[in-house]
């Protein structure tokens, strides 16, 4: 039987960013961002660990590899790029447009424990991920420490 801790800062985080994104949407449906013209909108991340690695997994389908820019700035990581309204439609032949155009823009804090300098990224299939090692830490253990 496998037995988990329950880390009440992890639901609270996990809370937090539920909430941020519900506001986020909502801010956006007031300001008429279900208009294509809009812009502005923030696509769907997961987020999971293993046990050395941070994964962040963003859907971002119709956008292409070079509209995509990933940095970190401090301990940041920041995603952003664009999907172009499709060129084969025009704006006023629309009945009902729910996918998203324009700008989007995703922050996300890193843990000290991320390696900044081996962070990796792939974008396939409309879904781009990126790979955040963690820093080797000293093996943990027994270490016996002699007094002088």
């Amino acid at each position: 039987m496998t037995i988990s801790r329950w880390d009440p800062f992890k639901d609270m985080m996990m809370i937090q960013e539920r909430m941020n994104r519900l506001f986020q949407e909502t801010m956006a449906r007031q300001r008429g961002q279900d208009n294509p013209e809009g812009g502005g909108w923030a696509p769907a991340v997961d987020i999971f660990e293993t046990g050395d690695q941070i994964i962040v997994r963003a859907d971002l389908p119709g956008i292409e590899q070079d509209a995509i820019e990933i940095r970190v700035d401090d301990d940041t990581l920041i995603i952003r790029g664009e999907r172009p309204f499709p060129e084969d439609l025009k704006r006023e032949d629309l009945q009902r447009s729910e996918r998203p155009f324009g700008a989007f823009n995703r922050t996300f804090s890193l843990p000290s424990s991320v390696d900044q300098g081996g962070i990796e990224a792939r974008h396939k299939q409309g879904v781009l991920e990126v790979v955040l090692p963690k820093r080797k830490s000293s093996k943990s253990g027994t270490i016996r420490v002699e007094v002088k």
